[in-house]
């Protein structure tokens, strides 16, 4: 079984650069306190590494 990652949109676009939105739409996330359950990759780590300020990890699985 895979590793996963619960990720949470604590933060909000709005007046954030295009590259961070960009960031968002390619977790899935697009709404506040909306949750995704993603692959534990270290190309979804360095995506919520970039955005630290927007997103937290609530859980980790696997």
């Amino acid at each position: 079984m895979a590793k996963t990652i619960v990720v949470k949109q604590v933060g909000s676009p709005i007046r954030r650069p295009a590259v961070q939105r960009a960031i968002l739409i390619g977790l899935g996330l697009n709404k506040m306190h909306k949750t995704r359950e993603l692959e534990d990759t270290p190309s979804i780590r360095g995506m919520v590494a970039k955005i630290p300020h927007l997103v937290e990890i609530v859980e980790e699985r696997g």
